[in-house]
């Protein structure tokens, strides 16, 4: 197994393909750099002609985990035998990396909400069809960063109780999500932010076994 190379997942870091190309890896090095700038691209193409929520959503389920998929594929240096990304995604896959990162992704979350919380406090968040303000309505907005941050940690540690607490984070967004939208109506946000609370939720029962302990036993 060829040693890890942390020099060239820093180039490949700051830009796609560098780190392989460096490592003269020239056909990983371009698919890397086409494919990443291609997803980045599309991501801000669907922000223009809808949102900005989009835009993110797209880039954060997308174009970030391809671009910290070709950095690690640097990381781990020239392939013994077989297509580069094809082992790479082996190891991600074996090692639960993609459920990781999915906890990343709910820590930055929950940096953000927390921003967004407290530059907004005046703000009004829809409740199941209510408004509350006041303590009530400050300990509504807490919940979802105070759950991304518990669901984020344990996704990190590959934890048991990481899909538990998961399954109650989604079981609340979207039962709040559809009765909001039952009583506000639709908006860009909330359909999107219900897509990609189904779309998460499906992923995470296809690898619930990662967090349950079946392929990763070193977890606990």
């Amino acid at each position: 197994m060829p040693a890890a190379d942390s020099r060239a997942a820093f180039f490949s870091a700051l830009i796609p393909g560098l780190g392989q190309w460096i490592q003269r890896r020239r056909p990983a090095a371009a698919t890397a750099f086409a494919l990443t700038m291609l997803l980045v691209g599309v991501s801000a193409w669907l922000g223009r002609v809808t949102d900005r929520a989009v835009e993110v959503l797209v880039f954060m389920v997308l174009a970030l985990p391809c671009w910290v998929l070709q950095s690690y594929d640097a990381y781990l240096g020239e392939p013994a035998a077989g297509p580069d990304w094809l082992r790479t995604w082996r190891r991600v896959w074996q090692q639960g990396h993609d459920v990781r990162f999915l906890g990343l992704l709910l820590l930055i979350s929950a940096l953000n909400d927390t921003w967004i919380i407290l530059k907004n406090l005046d703000y009004l968040l829809p409740f199941y069809c209510t408004k509350p303000g006041g303590i009530p309505g400050f300990a509504a907005k807490a919940i979802s960063p105070i759950l991304h941050i518990m669901v984020g940690y344990g996704f990190l540690r590959l934890r048991r109780w990481g899909l538990l607490v998961y399954l109650v984070y989604a079981a609340y967004g979207l039962t709040n999500g559809l009765v909001n939208l039952a009583c506000f109506g639709p908006g860009r946000i909330r359909n999107t932010l219900l897509g990609a609370i189904v779309l998460s939720t499906a992923y995470i029962l296809w690898r619930r076994r990662v967090l349950l302990g079946d392929s990763h036993p070193s977890h606990r």
